[in-house]
């Protein structure tokens, strides 16, 4: 998230995850992997703001409890990891013990590794770690959830990324895993539908660090200049977007890939 602060009259999430967020309940279910910090976080928060019962999941069990308390009574934290198939399997029970149903499913949760590893050195049990994360958790999800989507014409978003259609150097496994994750999503459109729809969101560069550290070490102009929209983007411009995706205003979108990168994937970039 960039530095530039939310307006708090907006009616959507602001600048500090811990904000109070509207408690009426539309009576539709979410859940939302990776939920416990960053993009994933953002996600839920917007969602609660429009009103659905969201549930947050994510390895983090301290801060995925932490956050879903101060998001109020329309989140539930449930400790998952995405690559585990009797760890989704267990988690999606507990959310049709809880709530009964499942309108929506969001699959954010990723490794994605800051310290890139040169081929020569990428270990395979990192490759498969990651692959089984990024693009085998997604494909769980979407096996467990969909007898319950499809009973409500539900919807599923997968957060891919820009990575999947150019990359820096090292990065091997994880854009090989989002470009999967978006073969996945058109292909589980055509198995799914009509009942359910599934598209992609890529973000680009979201600032999505704690407001703490935003504040600490704020982006530089040079940062939000070089892009086309003339800033870095935030956590709410993908949560803006999914909730759209989920909401009934896009029933005849399904299949598709969304960016969301301020216009970077559209810039020609060459050294002076």
């Amino acid at each position: 998230m960039s530095s530039e602060a939310s307006n708090p009259a907006s009616g959507k999430p602001g600048e500090e995850w811990a904000l109070k967020f509207a408690s009426v309940h539309n009576g539709r279910v979410a859940l939302v992997t990776g939920a416990a910090r960053g993009i994933g976080l953002g996600i839920a928060a917007w969602l609660i703001a429009e009103g659905w019962q969201v549930v947050l999941t994510d390895l983090d069990r301290a801060r995925g409890s932490k956050v879903a308390g101060a998001l109020g009574e329309n989140a539930l934290f449930i400790a998952m990891d995405v690559a585990s198939e009797e760890q989704v399997a267990a988690g999606v029970a507990e959310v049709l013990r809880q709530f009964g149903r499942l309108d929506a499913l969001v699959c954010n949760a990723a490794i994605a590794d800051p310290h890139n590893t040169t081929l020569e050195s990428l270990e395979l049990s990192h490759w498969n770690r990651v692959l089984a994360v990024n693009l085998g958790g997604p494909m769980l999800l979407a096996k467990h959830c969909a007898p319950y989507l499809r009973a409500h014409c539900g919807s599923i978003v997968n957060l891919t990324s820009t990575r999947s259609r150019q990359s820096e150097a090292d990065t091997e496994a994880y854009a090989a895993s989002k470009g999967g994750l978006m073969a996945l999503t058109h292909a589980l459109a055509i198995s799914l539908g009509p009942e359910i729809r599934v598209n992609a969101v890529s973000p680009g560069w979201i600032d999505a660090r704690d407001p703490s550290l935003r504040r600490a070490e704020p982006l530089s102009e040079t940062d939000h200049a070089q892009h086309p929209a003339g800033r870095v983007g935030t956590v709410e411009d993908v949560a803006a977007m999914v909730a759209w995706l989920l909401s009934r205003n896009a029933g005849f979108v399904t299949g598709q890939e969304f960016v969301v990168d301020g216009g970077m994937t559209r810039k020609m970039v060459y050294a002076e």
